[in-house]
């Protein structure tokens, strides 16, 4: 059993996918290629933002983010310490400060209510995270931007694709970031991401930034990075998106059917809140015994991971000035979450015999 089914992926695209990528081969222009500016059109359509630039990975997205918004050291960033390193590790390699916020229990995002008191007058910007696939509270943490004068920079490196009140993930603030790592819910075959707004004058300077700040050939107006998006990659995206909103349509179906499969026993699931909905990047759900659960998984040739099994105050790299903290729920999520198969070609004999499991485990 396939934890993340990116065969059955590819054998679903294999022909569009091989097209795609001979027409690189053959017009040799791997480096920002006709199919960047494609790629670039064709999403920033999709969501409805005015640009979409294309770069390196999602963490380079979120580094360039912060750098058009000129994130220097001393300034603090508030954001989620249940999420992955790079959301932490883009604002601390600038000089900056992460500032933690708790998360909710029944969602795992930020809890926009606690936002506004981490703030201070050294706040740069807001950095909220769509964990698992679905968005934070993206209107109440803007109204605080607002009314704070601060920047909203949205992580969707989980959530490309899911919606909110309506609106597609990265046309929700001033500045969208995501991945297209292979696992992710739209992904290539290597590293690549993308940043989203319809700020014009954060558009040119986050081009800018990905070509080593160069406004024109050997003409660097800014500090920047080496984080242009290969062709190759921006083909594969392409390919893909032909099925994408299926494959939305299919992981919201799945992530429902476990819902309502796992409703009747004792492993926690997580709420979906009725405004939005989630791509299910993971299906997470919780359980005591952690450990033993995952051997009960692993002996029924069922994968299962763990995103994330320390909160980021925890981490050795990132508790500087935080040993005395403690944000609980986040600390709770971290010794219970864990992630169960889910991609868009799960059939539902799969899925049946998942659950199964774990209902041997936790009736």
């Amino acid at each position: 059993m396939e934890f993340i089914d990116l065969k059955a992926q590819y054998r679903a695209l294999r022909e569009p996918i091989n097209a795609r990528i001979q027409r690189v081969l053959e017009h040799g222009q791997y480096i920002l290629g006709p199919e960047v500016a494609e790629m670039e059109e064709r999403l920033a359509a999709w969501t409805g933002a005015k640009h979409c630039i294309a770069v390196a990975s999602g963490t380079e997205a979120l580094l360039i983010a912060l750098l058009a918004l000129e994130v220097r050291p001393g300034d603090e960033v508030v954001t989620t310490p249940f999420t992955f390193a790079a959301t932490a590790e883009m604002i601390a390699l600038l000089g900056a400060k992460p500032v933690y916020v708790d998360v909710e229990e029944a969602t795992a995002n930020i809890d926009a209510a606690k936002i506004e008191a981490a703030i201070t007058p050294r706040t740069k910007a807001i950095l909220p995270v769509g964990l698992y696939g679905q968005t934070a509270d993206m209107d109440e943490i803007n109204a605080i931007a607002a009314r704070r004068g601060l920047p909203v920079i949205e992580d969707a490196a989980q959530s490309f694709g899911a919606t909110y009140k309506g609106r597609k993930s990265c046309n929700l603030s001033a500045i969208g970031c995501t991945s297209f790592f292979p696992s992710k819910p739209l992904g290539c075959y290597g590293d690549g991401g993308a940043l989203f707004t319809s700020d014009d004058a954060l558009a040119q300077a986050m081009r800018e930034i990905r070509v080593h700040g160069q406004s024109g050939r050997y003409r660097h107006t800014r500090i920047g990075v080496g984080g242009r998006m290969d062709s190759i990659q921006c083909a594969v995206v392409l390919a893909k998106l032909e099925r994408f909103d299926w494959e939305i349509r299919q992981r919201i179906e799945i992530g429902a059917h476990y819902d309502a499969l796992l409703s009747t026993c004792n492993a926690k699931t997580l709420t979906v809140k009725a405004d939005r909905s989630s791509v299910y990047a993971q299906y997470t759900i919780r359980v005591r015994q952690r450990e033993a659960f995952e051997r009960h998984m692993r002996a029924r040739g069922i994968p299962t991971a763990v995103h994330y099994p320390l909160s980021l105050h925890q981490q050795p790299a990132y508790r500087a000035g935080w040993e005395r903290a403690s944000f609980p729920v986040a600390e709770q999520l971290a010794r219970e979450v864990i992630s169960l198969p889910m991609h868009a070609d799960l059939d539902e004999a799969t899925q049946q015999r998942v659950v199964a499991a774990v209902r041997e485990f936790a009736p």
